[in-house]
């Protein structure tokens, strides 16, 4: 099963892919997709690790992500993706423009064939004003557009705010 979760900064969004994860009784992979590059960023990923059971595995991998879903996709094992947009964020500030489209397709491509549980985390950053930058405009253009292909092909789709979540397609949570 396919399971898109979205939600604002804050909104409780990783908290409850965690808890799907761990109620699935499955082996967990988590796949980070961030790169700490400042020290706010590192204390955003502390958090994380703490939250997460040590019986979890773990990958990081900022770009590559349908390769390491196509490796590590298994009938049995639930993998949790956390966070699109970052993921995103690092395929937009690549010097190479092309490969944002590759590793969107790939990933997208790659969607029916994975067998297991596949949780994804993404921030809905839509929802805003439109923000003046070029590269921000672009960001939330492709973010917008990821969400929606995803969700075409996920088979639940949850919006969560304040820590609530409100399921957009599927079974209720």
């Amino acid at each position: 099963m396919l399971q898109l979760i979205l939600g604002g900064a804050r909104s409780g969004k990783s908290r409850l892919a965690e808890k799907l994860a761990s109620d699935s009784a499955l082996p967990v992979i988590y796949i980070a997709t961030s790169q700490p590059l400042d020290g706010e960023m590192n204390q955003r990923v502390a958090l994380h690790r703490q939250r997460r059971p040590d019986h979890w595995g773990l990958i990081e991998e900022p770009i590559e992500l349908a390769r390491v879903l196509r490796e590590n996709a298994a009938p049995e094992r639930c993998l949790l993706v956390d966070c699109l947009t970052l993921w995103l964020t690092n395929l937009l500030l690549l010097d190479n423009p092309e490969r944002l489209a590759f590793e969107r397709d790939q990933l997208l491509e790659s969607l029916a064939s994975l067998p297991g549980e596949i949780l994804f985390v993404s921030n809905e950053t839509g929802l805003g004003v439109v923000p003046l930058g070029e590269l921000t405009r672009r960001y939330v253009d492709e973010a917008g557009w990821l969400h929606q292909a995803l969700a075409e092909r996920c088979q639940r789709v949850v919006l969560t705010v304040a820590g609530l979540p409100l399921t957009l397609k599927g079974t209720a949570l």
